[in-house]
This record gives C-alpha cells, structure tokens and sequence, in this order.
C-alpha cells in the first residue's frame, strides 16, 4: 500500500540506535578473552530483552523491538569480526595488545596504568584504553625504561615506559 494511504499518526520514525565504539575501516577488531566473553554475554543480554518485550502496546513493541534488533545487529558484527589476542602469548618485555602498562609523563611527573584493550572493551574509568588511542599508538612496540613522544594537537608530552606486564 502506498504511504499515501496511511494516517499520519501512523507514520513512524525510524528508532535511533546508539553507535558502537568507533573502529576504523580496515582495522582488525582486536580483542581480549574477557573481551569476547563480554560481547557474546551482552549478546545473550539484548536476546533476552529481545523476547521480554511487552506485546501490551503494539506501537511501543514495534519501536522497542527496532531499537533492540539494530543494537544486536551491530554486535553480531563485532562478535564475528573478533579476533582473540591472548596477553600471555605477547612477547613479556614490549609493549603489545592485552599489556598492562605504567608509564610516566616526564613534564609533570604523573604516572598512569592501563591495560590496553579492544575498542569494545575500552573503558577510561576502569583503566583499559583502546589499542587505537593516541597513547597507546605512540608506546606499542616499546620496551620497559624507553621513552616515546606523545603529540595532542599543539601539545607534545615526553613519556618514559615504568613497567609492563601480562
């Protein structure tokens, strides 16, 4: 049937669904164990919100269930793009995927530990940074005691490299 024919208020708008963690086109989306375990346990989270859905209003059902199978939709593509990086199969004394890092701004003297994780995972609160932040691009690959040079815009910040662990 043509839109035409349809009531306005029948019209309805298309549901907005929240973006995942951004990742760019062409990168491997790297992940965790824990990493892995966490999305498919959100999968089964939105499955069954999926089929709790009250059928009361039908309007309401509809829009739910919009929003909930897009959210699945774009986690289905996470999960089989997962590729599984295990921290203990990381070379010990450099700085790679899964490492927990403690490194110190040589400016201000601060220290910061994170451990570096998946785009999915990543959570600034809980100290996980993602593989594709700024930071953790300028210090992958270095070693324990080395410095590298983190750029901001106008702002350049000296970083030496306390410990790293698996």
């Amino acid at each position: 049937m043509s839109r035409g024919f349809v009531k306005e208020e029948d019209q309805e708008e298309a549901p907005f669904i929240p973006p995942r963690a951004s990742l760019p086109a062409g990168v491997t989306n790297y992940v965790t164990p824990y990493g892995k375990k966490a999305l498919l346990e959100e999968r089964m989270g939105l499955e069954e919100e999926i089929h709790a859905v009250p059928a009361e209003n039908e309007t309401e059902r509809r829009k739910t269930l919009a929003v909930l199978n897009g959210k699945l939709q774009l986690l289905n593509e996470r999960i089989v793009t997962a590729q599984i990086i295990k921290p203990e199969d990381q070379p010990k004394n450099e700085i790679r995927f899964g490492a927990t890092v403690t490194l110190q701004y040589l400016e201000t003297n601060n220290k910061m530990n994170f451990q570096i994780v998946g785009v999915d995972e990543a959570d600034v609160k809980s100290n996980k940074l993602s593989f594709i932040s700024p930071i953790v691009k300028a210090i992958t690959g270095k070693k324990q005691g080395a410095h590298a040079v983190l750029t901001l815009g106008d702002e350049v910040r000296h970083i030496e490299i306390i410990s790293i662990s698996y």
